[in-house]
């Protein structure tokens, strides 16, 4: 949520000497910040006007306090908020987050708590008291790769392989299974499908856009509505329907550097054609909501540009839904705060996304309204359209038949269109003969996600940044492992699962399956293509089997295109098969064949974006100047028309270190470019990890000291702002006989958390803590100007060690030192 950051873009030709993108302040471009609606297409909204709907928004309407009007507008989130606030704050609209946990269960949930939750906020909505006029709520969640917040949903591929397989039937389909799981555990309202158009693909959201051509997610556009709405015009709750939510707009996919909510620099004709091509199609679909973009457009911020909300969307385009906001993103408005920001409304947004600050913000715009600046006229338009919408949803009616159902969730139905989604979307990169694998094979699996739900679902899966998921979450899912094993045990062949590669007996073909740890949002933002710089862990995996005279097909799971030359090198076989989710079946539904080594089903999937050549080629996309991918869009082989590849070239490009920007201690060292730094009267000396021998490091004060780990500048405003940690895991040797001090160095800095209490207690055991940002920047600390994210003052005695030091997203199981 950093305002106006962006990275220098490295050149996209293969360079001789490693360079790389540094991040430095953006300069507000000369390019425009009004848009013409001229040049923009029109569209039409269908199926949410008609003269019923209105008389009964009119009448609704004419009974309605000024409060609860601007309640109307104001949605809050579940983990901020009780049920009985209602009461007293007529809210519109709540949300789940992606790390918000139903009430009084944990995060990780199964349908019932969800239920219940659902229920429990609609039933004071909805109480017979004086004055209440009993509006339903609408209740919203990002359901973005099927309901994938709740343990037994069917979790589909992320768009990045949608967009391989670019079936707008199929995507059809998908949009419909999504919004019966999502109502069958309470929300009516799916935050989906994204539309961006993703133009660097060090952008961390890459992996929610189709592609990076504008027609192929206009192709899917309208399909994805349909599915979750139904026919434009005949959605009704109770059918196992829900809203859909397009966003972002506009140009959350085409930011200077690929930097999360940074700063979209172009021309408006290159912001129609490339970053608008999605929205009339899900316009004419009927699409019931619009999401608006934290990202600003030469400088101006989308929450607060009247003229593409208000003048293009709702004029030119003709969009009659309501356009709701992003987390907190009206604050990010210059002379707005979270809780105050009266130019988002004026702009046209109709209801603010205000998870935290709600109370502040409903109270300062009842007083806006009163004091004329809002308009009561924006007031009532914004009401009518978030009305129109609980009208034709079917809000207003009491029937929810599929809310609460048993079995709708994870049914065999449902995961056979999962499967069948994951098995399209495989992109088939190269093959030197050796698939598909026969079924009566040996055949050795190996890698870190042979049998990981969690490397093959990704972010934005039971919680925002999709970590910490254990095989056991998804009980209605399947690993890839086990879809390999059941389809070569079923051809006479057996199936061995290794995650190292080691092995007694030779196997005939080694299944190697690597790829991305999960990621969404800001943490996902990288500055170099290259896969796993630095540490080159799966490399070394396959050059072992490829030295013992073991035949290797690399199965890569990714949420975009990255370098992987010196893996294509070491592979007889590569398949992208992107974030695939719950079904890991349909993978092998494709590369294993039958007892003879004939295809069962061939490839389907194209490449949507376009694969670089190169570390350097962040915004390699087709039709721009000196295009030279590796793999052009659209490129995919098949069985029926196979390929290999020659020797790459194994130049990166880019100084692999400085991609490091949220790992500052971790396996004995800090990795580069952090290193640290001790002042003072403090020893040092290496230690034993909690699982590594020599992992750790000890710290010994005999006198005042700081100890710090240092390195590149960074600006963590966003992270803090998104309610990221800083996780330490430490081991106390020597209980603190002074003050201790937690902070972060680099600018002004002038603050620092009471630490105190970290550091007493058990010695010789190792602890986590996990500190949250906001708790360094409530004290005073400057995130947006940080060169040590990691320091300790401390005055001796005191004896710790230290395992890992990095930047998570656990908000609920995180703290703040000190506080009172």
């Amino acid at each position: 949520m950093t305002k106006g950051m962006k990275l220098l873009l490295a050149s996209t030709a293969l360079m001789a000497a490693p360079v790389f993108a540094q991040q430095v302040p953006t300069a507000l471009s000369k390019g425009p910040t009004v848009a013409d609606p001229a040049k923009w297409p029109a569209a039409k909204s269908q199926g949410l006007v008609d003269p019923e709907t209105e008389k009964f928004v009119t009448a609704l309407m004419a009974k309605m306090t000024l409060e609860q009007k601007v309640g109307q507008m104001i949605q809050g989130d579940i983990a901020s908020m009780k049920p009985e606030d209602l009461r007293k704050y007529p809210l519109g609209s709540i949300l789940a987050g992606g790390n918000s946990p139903p009430l009084g269960a944990d995060d990780r949930s199964p349908q019932q708590p969800w239920v219940d939750t659902a229920r429990a906020f609609r039933a004071v909505a909805m109480e017979n008291r004086p004055g209440n006029l009993r509006i339903p709520l609408i209740f919203g969640i990002d359901s973005v790769h099927g309901n994938a917040n709740v343990i037994g949903a069917v979790v589909f591929p992320h768009n990045v392989g949608l967009g391989a397989a670019n079936d707008p039937g199929l995507i059809r389909r998908i949009g419909e299974v999504t919004a019966i799981e999502t109502a069958a555990t309470g929300p009516e309202w799916a935050f989906g499908p994204t539309l961006a158009v993703p133009q660097d693909d060090r952008w961390g959201r890459a992996y929610e856009g189709y592609s990076e051509d504008p027609a192929i997610v206009a192709g899917l556009a309208g399909p994805m509505v349909e599915g979750l709405q139904g026919k434009a015009g005949s959605t009704r709750i109770q059918n196992g329907r829900v809203a859909a939510s397009t966003k972002h707009f506009l140009g959350d996919g085409g930011t200077a550097g690929g930097v999360d909510q940074g700063d979209t620099q172009i021309g408006e004709e290159e912001l129609v054609r490339i970053h608008a091509a999605g929205y009339p199609n899900a316009i004419n679909a009927g699409t019931m909501t619009v999401m608006a973009s934290f990202n600003s457009w030469n400088g101006a911020k989308m929450h607060g540009n009247k003229s593409l909300l208000t003048d293009v969307l709702k004029g030119r385009m003709g969009f009659q839904g309501f356009v709701v906001g992003d987390w907190n993103g009206h604050g990010q408005i210059p002379g707005c705060t979270n809780t105050d920001c009266a130019q988002t409304f004026n702009a046209g947004l109709d209801m603010a996304m205000a998870p935290d600050s709600w109370k502040g913000l409903f109270e300062s715009t009842v007083r806006h309204v009163r004091d004329g600046t809002i308009p009561m006229s924006r007031i009532d338009d914004a009401v009518r359209r978030i009305l129109r919408v609980k009208v034709k949803l079917g809000l207003f009616d009491a029937a929810r038949p599929v809310e609460g159902k048993a079995g709708v969730l994870g049914s065999p139905e449902h995961r056979a269109v999962a499967r069948e989604a994951v098995a399209k979307s495989l992109v088939l990169l190269k093959n030197s003969g050796v698939l598909p694998v026969k079924a009566s094979a040996k055949v050795l699996v190996a890698g870190p996600g042979a049998d990981s739900m969690m490397l093959q679902t990704g972010g934005w899966t039971l919680s925002w940044q999709g970590d910490a998921n254990g095989n056991e979450l998804f009980p209605n899912g399947e690993t890839i492992y086990s879809g390999i094993k059941k389809a070569v045990e079923a051809g006479g062949g057996t199936a061995t699962l290794s995650a190292d590669g080691s092995f007694t007996a030779k196997p005939d073909v080694a299944i190697v399956v690597f790829g991305e740890q999960p990621y969404a949002e800001m943490r996902g933002d990288i500055r170099t293509l290259e896969f796993q710089p630095g540490d080159k862990q799966a490399l070394a995996l396959l050059k072992k089997l490829k030295a013992a005279g073991v035949p290797v097909v690399s199965v890569f799971l990714s949420g975009r295109p990255l370098w992987v030359n010196p893996e294509l090198n070491a592979s007889d076989a590569f398949v992208a098969a992107w974030l695939p989710g719950s079904e890991g079946a349909g993978v092998a539904d494709v590369i294993v064949g039958d007892a003879a080594g004939k295809p069962r089903r061939d490839f389907h999937g194209k490449l949507s974006f376009s694969w670089p050549k190169t570390a350097a080629q962040f915004t390699l996309n087709k039709g721009k100047p000196g295009y030279d991918p590796l793999f052009a869009l659209g490129y995919g082989l098949t069985y029926a028309k196979g390929g290999t590849v020659a020797a790459l070239s194994e130049e990166a490009g880019v100084d692999p270190s400085l991609a490091n920007t949220s790992t500052f201690f971790a396996k004995g060292t800090a990795p580069a470019p952090w290193r640290i730094v001790t002042e003072g009267k403090i020893d040092r000396a290496t230690v034993d990890g909690p699982q590594t021998q020599e992992g750790g490091q000890q710290f010994a004060w005999s006198g005042p000291g700081t100890l710090s780990i240092q390195g590149m500048a960074l600006d963590l405003s966003r992270e803090t702002n998104a309610d990221l940690s800083l996780q330490i895991s430490y081991k106390l040797d020597q209980v603190a006989a002074g003050p201790v001090k937690l902070t972060m160095l680099g600018g002004a800095n002038k603050g620092a958390i009471d630490a105190a209490s970290l550091f007493t207690g058990a010695v010789g055991q190792w602890r986590t803590a996990k500190i949250l940002l906001k708790c360094y920047q409530s004290n005073g600390v400057d995130v947006s100007k940080v060169s040590a994210p990691f320091a300790v003052e401390a005055s001796g005695p005191l004896r710790f060690a230290i395992a890992d030091v990095r930047i998570v997203s656990d908000p609920n199981g995180s703290t703040c030192p000190g506080a009172k």
